[in-house]
């Protein structure tokens, strides 16, 4: 098993135990996206750590995505909900290079 989703696992044990809803209902949603790509396709096969950051980058771009739509139709709550939940899932991915960065490796 990836250490990530090992630590998703993990994670979602302590967060049922702390009766965090958001966390636990979010990672829970994630690990069942993971379980779904391992037995897609011909043979169940376990995902590496790169293959689990690529669902997970895939479900945060899910959760923006439904954040704006929420946001836009005026269901602001829902939109509230979807954006925390792209919090939490963000928490598991690498940081992202920020514009200064990108700038001083692009002149470097």
């Amino acid at each position: 098993m990836s250490d990530l989703k090992q630590k998703l696992r993990d994670d979602l044990t302590t967060a049922m135990k702390a009766r965090d809803e958001l966390t636990t209902a979010t990672l829970r949603m994630v690990l069942a996206a993971v379980t779904a790509e391992e037995v897609s396709g011909k043979q169940a096969r376990e995902l590496s750590d790169d293959e689990v950051q690529a669902v997970l980058r895939r479900e945060a771009k899910k959760r923006r995505e439904a954040a704006e739509a929420f946001g836009g139709a005026g269901r602001a709550e829902q939109a509230a909900r979807e954006q925390a939940e792209g919090e939490v899932v963000a928490g598991y991915l690498p940081a992202q290079l920020t514009d200064e960065d990108l700038v001083a490796l692009v002149a470097g």
